[in-house]
């Protein structure tokens, strides 16, 4: 049986809505006035072109001078140049005003604390290592860590770093924190770059911070193998790059295990390479020193390094036996021993040696001022100031406060020096004065700690920080008497050091 469809409209049906109703629309105009404008002469003061002596010439790109009569003022400046200089020359060597105090100076001769920095979240349990400025003297960083350890290292250590510029410093709480699975020994900012830092561990490894970076700070690392150091990381310094024709920066560093290691810092693989190193042996030690069936090969620990500021190539060592070794980059001593495995060849940078302390050296520190002249401190609890090119030092201090753990010269003053102790002290000398004793004597620790590390401001001549074993940093505000220069310093220092007389 079969159906037939068909295609059906129907009407559509409504349903009116019982809330909804209909809208009404109205015009209106607006309501503001017209607006009327009106145009007036300005009150502004009469101009006057007038002419001046120099003129600017755009393809040149410098000022030239009117005409004048520039060969006889080139005759008056040669005829009363030599009486010129022969003034300034005398009034740097008088002694007309020696003794002499300016009131306005002694007001300001004070040194005051102006910061006491920590990290709260450490709790006193451990030491500042180490302390650097960065390349613009605003930021402070610091290692935390332990020189007592008596095997392997189990401690949670931190760099942390602190913005001294800001307004409002938050003392206990570091701007930066980064975390290290180990002890960290020492650190130094790079001298260009402000956010890139260097520092070594406990274990022997290198790194490379960038301070810069929101995540991974970590740049670059030497690791831990043959090529690495084989015991803590003493020093790192920063020296340009030898190799590079570019203004590029390699890393140095020493250790207990007597490498003097060199480092280029290779940025796509995040590593550091070793580029060449040195290994500082027994051999070098004075004849008093070496022990009859000890071998020469032996290495002998390094604990500081300092680089002359006229020498790139020229630095100075110091040593765990009490040693203290000139030493040169292109020196090529007497090779390893078989026992050191490394991938590049390693030998004697010792030049020549220097009367020991009694007891290892803890700081070594070459003037900015004499290219001769060094300073150093170790557990003989005595300053002593070298003459490069004599064994006996020629200057020795002994302040009787206990271990003298780093030592500075002055950035700003060639006779300034600094050094803090073990009874928690900062001594500041001037040798200016002819007094072996302190200028002034700081405490620079809130509870009388040992105080390990100190560092003076390159670029704000007027500010250094100390780091004490319970973790706090303390940042003093020289008076002017420290740093203000003048023409008897320099007689000073360079009568010391060639005279060569204790």
């Amino acid at each position: 049986m079969s159906h037939e469809f068909s295609d059906e409209t129907l009407d559509p049906v409504d349903f009116k809505s019982s809330w909804k109703k209909e809208r009404s629309v109205n015009e209106e105009g607006c309501q503001t006035k017209d607006i009327h404008t009106e145009s007036v002469e300005i009150q502004s003061y009469e101009v006057f072109d007038q002419e001046v002596q120099t003129d600017l010439d755009g393809d040149k790109g410098y000022y030239q001078l009117s005409e004048s009569e520039n060969q006889d003022l080139a005759d008056f400046l040669h005829s009363v140049e030599p009486m010129v200089m022969k003034c300034l020359a005398n009034n740097l060597k008088s002694h007309a005003f020696d003794g002499v105090v300016n009131q306005q100076d002694a007001a300001t001769d004070a040194v005051t604390c102006v910061h006491t920095l920590c990290n709260a979240e450490l709790k006193e349990e451990l030491q500042i290592t180490g302390l650097s400025w960065n390349a613009t003297g605003s930021t402070l960083a610091a290692t935390y860590g332990r020189f007592d350890h008596e095997d392997w290292c189990t401690h949670r250590s931190t760099l942390c770093t602190w913005n001294l510029d800001r307004r409002a410093v938050k003392e206990d709480k570091p701007d930066t924190v980064i975390d290290s699975p180990c002890c960290l020994m020492c650190l130094e900012f790079h001298p260009v770059n402000p956010a890139w830092l260097v520092g070594g561990n406990f274990n022997g490894e290198v790194i490379v911070w960038d301070l810069s970076r929101e995540d991974d700070l970590v740049v670059a690392t030497s690791g831990i193998g043959n090529d690495a150091h084989r015991e803590p990381v003493s020093k790192v310094h920063w020296i340009k790059s030898q190799s590079s024709k570019r203004r590029e920066y390699d890393i140095i560093s020493v250790s207990g295990d007597g490498k003097v290691l060199v480092w280029k810092v290779d940025l796509k693989k995040g590593r550091l390479k070793l580029s060449y190193g040195f290994v500082v042996m027994s051999q070098s030690l004075p004849r008093s020193m070496k022990v009859r069936g000890v071998r020469g090969d032996k290495e002998v620990g390094v604990t500081s390094i300092s680089f002359s500021f006229d020498d790139p190539d020229l630095f100075v060592l110091g040593s765990e036996s009490g040693c203290i070794f000139k030493c040169n980059l292109h020196a090529s001593g007497n090779p390893a021993g078989s026992h050191i495995v490394s991938s590049v060849p390693l030998s004697s940078p010792v030049t020549f040696t220097y009367n020991p302390h009694h007891g290892p050296v803890h700081s070594v520190d070459c003037s900015n001022f004499h290219r001769n002249a060094f300073l150093s401190a170790g557990m003989d609890q005595c300053l002593r100031i070298y003459n490069m090119l004599q064994t006996q030092p020629v200057l020795t201090i002994e302040p009787d406060d206990g271990y003298l753990f780093s030592a500075k010269w002055s950035p700003v003053r060639p006779a300034v020096l600094g050094a803090v102790t073990e009874r928690g002290n900062l001594l500041l000398y001037d040798l200016r004065g002819g007094q072996m004793i302190p200028s002034h004597k700081l405490e620079a620790s809130p509870n009388k700690a040992p105080v390990y590390s100190l560092q003076f401001n390159h670029h704000q001549k007027k500010i250094l920080a100390t780091g004490d074993g319970q973790g706090y940093i303390r940042v003093f505000k020289l008076g002017s008497s420290l740093t203000s220069m003048s023409g008897k310093d320099l007689e000073v220092l360079e009568g010391m050091v060639s005279t060569g007389t204790e």
